[in-house]
């Protein structure tokens, strides 16, 4: 049976690690906890360690940080 789906792309689960991470389960990417748009491996420079979730980018990254209300405007 013809699967679509490109079996060589799975989500990676991640242990998020201060300047580092672990991956506990291989995979090609992850999920950006603010925008829900993937996050290829080799492009991951954006989490919280206290959270353990990725973000995209810097800005979804503050924008994590003031939904916290670790951040006020």
């Amino acid at each position: 049976m013809y699967n679509k789906i490109d079996s060589n792309e799975n989500e990676a689960v991640i242990q998020y690690k201060d300047g580092t991470f672990k991956v506990i389960r291989p995979g090609t990417y992850v999920i950006c906890a603010i925008t829900g748009q993937r996050i290829p491996l080799q492009k991951l420079c954006y989490w919280n360690v206290d959270r353990q979730v990725p973000y995209a980018d810097s800005k979804s990254s503050l924008e994590a940080e003031r939904r916290a209300g670790t951040i006020v405007d």
